[in-house]
């Protein structure tokens, strides 16, 4: 089972946003369907036009999606974010927020993560000063996450995060990373990935992402479609013996080469898709065409190596 609480606070009396319920919309959309409509996260969404998010109300769905056994557990959270001081702790800001009293400290999310009976927690949090979760001292760099925690925060715990009318700019990018952007060759959204996908997207004087992880496999968050099928990425070891080997080619592998819809033509439309797609090269020639007119071979690539270790595994 995988379970996903997700705030959305736009409403303070403070300052209001306005962009907060709609990233919460939009996270909760990606996170509970995969590409082809399977049921993914089973989503709880809690944002400030339906109810008042306020400290009791947070810490309690937290309490609640902690506390039972699950192989995923994920928050989301956009809102504002309070910056650490000397004096107090960095929090995520509720709608009932006084001086000294902000709303649900950060050091309070990560201790009910850390003492979660879920496998894997995944914490993501758009909001101003969010790197500062996990910091055993907000100014130094040492933080404390158990085994399986992972948390992708969208900026430094000295820096603001950017906000627009339509939406956080972070959760924009987690949305497009989310919507295949990030996926590997079989489709696969990790939180790493989302990560270096932001990494590179957000420049060198913008808010800088944070990622700190400690686990031991990485999971998963969204199915996106494969940009090969895993029934053609299944045929790897078929058409090569050792992830060392070339597979020779001639001019009955050319589509246009008589008879047509020989077998040959339907090899050669799979060696074109791992060739598409970063998986195999041509060897001595640019093209794959010209690579079967001249009888020359091709070879897996680096990337190509690692998707045949998978398929001769049977871990496709």
């Amino acid at each position: 089972m995988r379970k996903a609480l997700i705030i959305g606070i736009n409403d303070y009396i403070f300052g209001s946003l306005t962009g907060c319920i709609s990233d919460a919309n939009r996270i909760c959309n990606f996170l509970s369907r995969d590409f082809d409509d399977s049921p993914n996260f089973g989503c709880k969404k809690l944002i400030s036009s339906d109810t008042t998010i306020d400290i009791p109300e947070l810490k309690q769905n937290i309490i609640d999606l902690f506390s039972f056994d699950c192989e995923v557990a994920l928050f989301y959270f956009s809102g504002h974010g309070s910056e650490p001081t000397s004096t107090s702790r960095s929090c995520l800001v509720t709608q009932d927020a006084k001086t000294y009293n902000e709303g649900v400290e950060l050091n309070y999310l990560l201790d009910m993560a850390n003492t979660s009976k879920a496998k894997e927690v995944v914490i993501i949090l758009d909001c101003c000063f969010s790197g500062a979760i996990g910091n055993v001292n907000f100014f130094n760099n040492i933080s404390s996450l158990r085994e399986g925690v992972s948390i992708l925060a969208s900026s430094h715990f000295t820096q603001v995060s950017m906000d627009t009318t339509n939406g956080g700019v972070f959760t924009t990018i987690i949305c497009d990373a989310l919507d295949g952007g990030a996926a590997d060759t079989i489709g696969l959204v990790t939180i790493a990935s989302i990560y270096s996908f932001a990494d590179k997207l957000l420049g060198v004087w913008d808010q800088r992402p944070i990622l700190k992880s400690n686990v031991s496999r990485m999971i998963p968050l969204r199915k996106c479609k494969p940009l090969v099928a895993l029934d053609t990425l299944r045929k790897l070891p078929i058409y090569f013996n050792d992830p060392d080997d070339e597979f020779q080619l001639d001019p009955s592998f050319e589509p246009e080469a008589e008879p047509k819809g020989h077998d040959n033509e339907k090899i050669f439309a799979d060696l074109q898709k791992y060739n598409r797609t970063g998986l195999l090269n041509p060897i001595g020639e640019e093209h794959m065409y010209f690579a079967a007119i001249n009888s020359k071979s091709c070879g897996l690539t680096p990337l190509g190596k690692y998707y045949w270790q998978l398929a001769k595994r049977s871990q496709l």
